[in-house]
């Protein structure tokens, strides 16, 4: 991948490089710099990039930097068993246009083959339509709408009476195991195996009903913030009901918790829950996936 690629209209051909030859503070560097225009800039820190490779799996060898004389635009990959995840992908808003975001997909999904990833996914934001455009053109197909949201600090209004256990990391993590919804790379249990900061809680309600609740929390200067890595269940009863008495026992416990949280499902029952708890939505991606093979279709094996 270090061969030079045409650049329609551009000053000078590009090359791609394994993103492993850069250290994290020019790839952190780098990242920001393709985010600067972007209306969810997400900005990072060397620290919260090498956080989130190893958290969400990512693998440098087979994630790509695009570069003529400085680094143009990068994509990261996560690698799993059977799955890839493109992530992080980005350009300089003067380079844009110009098939650095095409090379950099088309080299990823290269080495997703390489891998054995049956399939690759990714998230895009709602209503980045050259970002959207490009995914599509490259095989990629509509899965489902995920939100972030977020909630500022403060107990809830009143707490239902219910019998609550607390929950320690291996508990809460045995827990989010046994999710049958498809999750996304990042709430998936392979991420939260990840999280040294994980615990939960498992309620039952007077009349039966039951569920459960983990959480990642951090302490970050006078606030404990929840970040990305969060699980909702309902196990028997109404999922809203059900939610809001978990997020008040949450929030009765840790009334300073400033809380973000990434990609719960729009069809997630719980979501009415999570807004009565004074949650509000901050964007939406759109998850897309990609069965790999020819032409981002898997070849029939009996062919």
């Amino acid at each position: 991948m270090s061969a030079p690629l045409s650049m329609p209209d551009a000053v000078a051909p590009f090359q791609l490089a394994p993103a492993s030859r850069y250290s994290i503070e020019q790839l952190t560097a780098a990242y920001n710099q393709t985010r600067v225009d972007y209306l969810v800039p997400m900005p990072m820190n060397a620290a919260r990039l090498a956080d989130y490779i190893r958290t969400y799996d990512v693998d440098l060898a087979h994630s790509f930097v695009a570069a003529a004389g400085q680094m143009l635009g990068l994509g990261l990959l996560g690698v799993r068993p059977d799955c890839t995840w493109i992530t992080r992908l980005g350009v300089l808003p003067v380079q844009r246009r110009h098939g650095v975001g095409r090379a950099i997909v088309e080299a990823l999904l290269e080495a997703s083959e390489t891998v054995g990833g049956e399939r690759t996914v990714l998230e895009v934001i709602k209503n980045n339509v050259p970002a959207y455009n490009l995914f599509w053109d490259s095989g990629f197909r509509e899965a489902r709408e995920l939100l972030v949201l977020r909630r500022p600090p403060g107990p809830p209004a009143a707490v239902t009476v219910g019998e609550a256990r607390w929950l320690d990391r291996a508990e809460a993590l045995a827990l989010a195991e046994q999710r049958r919804a498809p999750e996304s790379w990042i709430t998936d249990v392979q991420s939260l195996a990840h999280v040294e900061q994980l615990m939960g809680v498992r309620l039952t309600l007077p009349d039966g009903s039951r569920g459960w609740i983990v959480f990642e929390h951090q302490r970050h200067g006078k606030y404990i913030v929840v970040l990305s890595r969060f699980a909702l269940s309902t196990e028997q009863g109404n999922p809203i009901t059900l939610g809001k008495a978990l997020l008040a026992h949450v929030y009765q416990r840790f009334p300073d918790l400033d809380t973000h949280i990434e990609n719960i499902a729009a069809s997630d029952p719980h979501l009415p829950a999570l807004y009565a708890m004074g949650y509000v939505e901050s964007f939406r991606r759109i998850e897309m996936q990609r069965l790999n093979g020819v032409g981002g279709r898997r070849a029939d094996p009996a062919a």
